[in-house]
């Protein structure tokens, strides 16, 4: 199947989650008549070669164009606010469904105290690529984990960030206002800060209306408002890790070893930890900001180092990507550097 065909075959498995299964009650008849596309959109990613176009294609619809759906089918989530199935929402709906996109909920974008824009991203991506790349073997391991942190960051807000330029020039016209990917995740100030409102917020509001907000809520009147909460945030990390071991699965082809998963049970239950620490010792000491912050960001990059790099260095998957990617970006610069020369 082409990159075509299966692009197609996106756009019309939405058109008719908008228009054929909307009509039918919400609940469980409108999930059963999503299930044929909750398969499609599982096994797309198997029709692909690329390590980098399996990965995407598992991040933004295996992922969060189902889980999407998922919520949709109970008439919750971004995609229940399309109310009216006619064909001027219909683009809208197919973007916010197929892209990590969420539209602003009267809420100001954060004022960014380091002034990353796109483009600086652009060019730090670049830098850092050509290091952990081409000169792979003259650097440390360890400064190579580093590179990979910095990367990893900065191409899932560059990619979330291109999807909303692209979404507002192609929707110019249309009321739709996006949140930004991240809120300068390397400002954390713990481990609640770091997961709930800075890294990676498409999937964190995601998550947090499909896992988190229905266990808890099922599980309160059972064991009480506290644990509910507690088994509620460690479910949310579960599920989240279980997608990583997915898309990596998916690029890789061998058997999961669960190392991404135990990556997030460990920040799970620490964030448990950290707010019952909080809780205790609220009214008695608190950090100062600088030392939480360093000790937050400090436990991420370690922990990562421990557990979620090496299944992805193990199988190679890395340096795949790596090339795929660099490849891509070598095809630009060649471009670009033919447009300057061709206004000389």
């Amino acid at each position: 199947m082409s990159s075509i065909n299966i692009c197609l075959s996106i756009i019309l498995s939405l058109c008719y989650s908008y228009f054929i299964s909307s009509k039918i009650p919400k609940g469980i008849p409108r999930l059963i008549s999503l299930l044929p596309i909750f398969y499609l959109f599982t096994i797309l990613p198997l029709y692909f070669s690329s390590s980098f176009l399996i990965g995407l294609t598992t991040f933004f619809i295996t992922w969060l164009a189902n889980f999407k759906l998922l919520l949709f089918a109970f008439n919750q989530g971004p995609l229940s606010s399309f109310t009216q199935r006619n064909a001027t929402n219909l683009p809208i709906f197919i973007f916010m469904a197929s892209l990590p996109l969420r539209s602003k909920q009267n809420m100001k974008n954060p004022t960014k105290k380091i002034p990353l824009n796109l483009g600086l991203e652009f060019i730090l991506f670049a830098i850092l690529l050509e290091l952990a790349f081409h000169h792979k073997s003259q650097l440390h391991p360890k400064l190579i984990l580093i590179c990979y942190c910095f990367l990893v960051f900065l191409m899932i807000d560059i990619l979330v960030a291109l999807s909303s330029n692209i979404v507002k020039i192609i929707l110019v016209g249309f009321e739709l206002e996006l949140e930004p990917p991240s809120n300068e995740p390397y400002l954390s100030t713990s481990l609640q800060d770091f997961w709930g409102n800075r890294w990676n917020l498409t999937v964190t509001n995601t998550l947090r209306l499909t896992v988190y907000n229905p266990v808890r809520s099922a599980l309160s009147k059972v064991v009480g408002r506290t644990w509910a909460l507690r088994v509620a945030m460690l479910a949310t990390f579960v599920v989240s890790g279980l997608m990583h071991e997915l898309l990596f699965y998916y690029v890789n082809r061998v058997s999961p070893s669960w190392e991404m998963t135990g990556f997030f049970v460990l920040h799970g239950l620490c964030v448990m930890v950290e707010i019952g620490v909080k809780r205790a010792l609220r009214d008695i000491w608190q950090l100062p900001g600088f030392v939480s912050g360093l000790l937050t960001v400090g436990f991420v990059v370690v922990s990562a180092f421990g557990l979620f790099f090496p299944p992805i260095i193990r199988n190679g998957t890395d340096e795949r990507v790596l090339e795929e990617v660099g490849f891509c970006l070598d095809f630009i610069k060649d471009k670009m550097f033919q447009f300057v020369g061709y206004f000389r």
